[in-house]
């Protein structure tokens, strides 16, 4: 007999949580508009990474939070995926993904917009 696969349960972030306002669906450090992914590319992205404490350190932020962060990305949400997913097709959608782009991107109508953004 098989047991049946239960859903995963969500984690609680202590100091994340979505920002209302953005049209970012990943979480962001509460209170700021920092997206977590942003801290996460400071200490394994960036051509010269840092350490949480270093980044802790240099922006004034408790390193429990951004060791939070960095949990967070590391489980791989799906919200970041899609958002990296919504960006790309913004950028195709514009012209900013072609290499003659000349700095002026094509202006999106309203219902253009509304398809790209859909998952």
């Amino acid at each position: 007999m098989s047991i049946p696969a239960t859903p995963k349960t969500p984690v609680q972030w202590k100091h994340l949580a979505p920002n209302p306002k953005s049209h970012y669906k990943q979480l962001f450090l509460k209170g700021t508009r920092i997206r977590a992914e942003v801290i996460y590319g400071w200490t394994v992205d960036g051509s010269e990474p840092v350490s949480a404490e270093e980044v802790a350190s240099g922006y004034g932020l408790p390193l429990e939070v951004v060791l939070e962060a960095i949990a967070y990305c590391e489980s791989q949400p799906p919200e970041i995926e899609e958002d990296h997913r919504r960006e790309e097709a913004r950028m195709k959608a514009t012209g900013m993904d072609d290499p003659g782009y000349s700095g002026r991107p094509r202006i999106l109508s309203a219902q253009e917009i509304a398809r790209l953004d859909e998952p």
